[in-house]
């Protein structure tokens, strides 16, 4: 899409991309169109609409005004062509794998995923004669062997949620492209573009929940998809038109637009908090290992140096004791809420296996790297003074405690 804004930085476009007050009364914020429906000017005209040959509005489940200055803006930020918003991220991915799947298809997934995109997958396209075959995508060979002439998707979150392991984008989608028909789609939500940018690194199709720091604030449910024109179009027409219906409202997308606004500000102060929290917990006796980009113990650390901006907001952590002692931290916590999402303002503690990852069982979260006694932080925009004074009293309840020694005796 040209733009004269197309030149500009990251935050600028964020901001101003795809709009001109001008054309709107002066307005500085752009207006939120709630309307189901659109006329047309002529009877021609709204033949060309359904027919492709006009770009018009013409049913808001299709197109809207204020969801295509949220797509347009979502696609310069991804680097992409064109975008789709949905009303939540898993409409989002629904749409992307019913418009490019078909069975007898099969899609490559990595070892580890979110809860509800492996339910997905095994609960859903999966019983529709399309195969599910998880593989390492971090070991480049088992990709190689796993690849067959019926594949038709390399699908993955990096880094995944919850266990934080990354996948090379660039050498994944080269190996894609090298096979007839394969499609890269990535699900980048723990970064968003402002961390790193799948598109640019190789990838077709980019997918986020926008509700976690997209929007930023907790109070919307959104999903994106981004891509190459004809493929944009595609999981419009069909994934989002006729298959799932997942519609964003035109207020909620007013509302991710605000968020889009501060993303850049935000990112930085989410990763800056994560970073002094980890490195925090690390330090702590109670811990049994971290899992963070950022640290130079994360086995991919070189690879986030070079994959992403930042380290991101999210952390994976153990204590010694496991589950129990995982439970007795989260319950203690006073300002980290203990709620599932993420990339909210607010400081969030969750326990993957019993919440968001309990559609795995357990001897799936075993082979697919999810520890039961992992609790995950969403570490939000709060004062790090703040964060780190509750992480240390919570931690203090999970340092087991000698016996006190009992007097000595002395036999007369």
């Amino acid at each position: 899409m040209h733009n004269k804004h197309n030149t500009f930085g990251f935050s600028t476009r964020a901001i101003h991309y795809g709009y001109d007050a001008q054309d709107h009364h002066g307005a500085l914020v752009p207006p939120i169109y709630l309307s189901a429906t659109f006329a047309f000017p002529t009877a021609e005209y709204g033949a060309g609409c359904f027919a492709g040959e006009e770009s018009g509005h013409f049913y808001t489940r299709i197109s809207n005004p204020t969801l295509a200055l949220l797509e347009s803006r979502m696609a310069t930020l991804e680097g992409g062509e064109a975008a789709v918003a949905f009303s939540s991220g898993m409409g989002a991915i629904a749409a992307t794998f019913w418009t490019l799947l078909r069975p007898g298809d099969e899609v490559i997934v990595s070892q580890t995923l979110y809860g509800c995109t492996f339910a997905l997958l095994h609960h859903g396209i999966g019983e529709f004669g399309i195969k599910v075959r998880h593989v390492d995508l971090a070991d480049l060979d088992a990709l190689r062997a796993a690849l067959s002439p019926a594949t038709r998707m390399i699908y993955c979150e990096t880094p995944a949620n919850p266990n934080l392991q990354l996948i090379d984008i660039a050498a994944v989608a080269k190996i894609a492209h090298q096979q007839a028909n394969v499609t890269m789609v990535v699900d980048n939500t723990y970064c968003t573009p402002y961390l790193q940018r799948p598109l640019e690194l190789g990838a077709d199709v980019v997918v986020h929940s926008a509700t976690k720091y997209l929007s930023g604030h907790g109070d919307i449910t959104a999903g994106i998809a981004v891509s190459r024109h004809d493929l944009a179009q595609r999981i419009r027409l069909q994934g989002l038109k006729d298959l799932t219906g997942a519609v964003l409202s035109p207020q909620d997308a007013f509302l991710l637009m605000r968020g889009l606004k501060t993303l850049a500000l935000r990112m930085d102060r989410h990763c800056s908090n994560a970073q002094a929290v980890a490195e925090a917990l690390q330090a702590h006796p109670a811990v049994e290992s971290v899992t963070y980009p950022g640290l130079r113990s994360f086995p991919q650390y070189e690879l986030a140096a070079r994959q992403m901006k930042l380290s991101g907001g999210m952390i994976a952590f153990e204590l010694k004791g496991g589950i129990a002692t995982g439970k007795r931290f989260m319950n203690a916590l006073k300002l980290f809420s203990r709620a599932v999402s993420l990339g909210d303002a607010e400081s969030l503690a969750q326990h993957p296996a019993s919440m968001t990852h309990s559609t795995y069982t357990p001897e799936e979260r075993a082979q697919h790297g999810i520890a039961e006694g992992l609790v995950r932080l969403s570490v939000g925009l709060e004062d790090i003074a703040d964060l780190l004074a509750d992480i240390e009293q919570a931690l203090a309840h999970c340092v087991k405690r000698a016996p006190a020694s009992k007097p000595a005796t002395h036999s007369a």
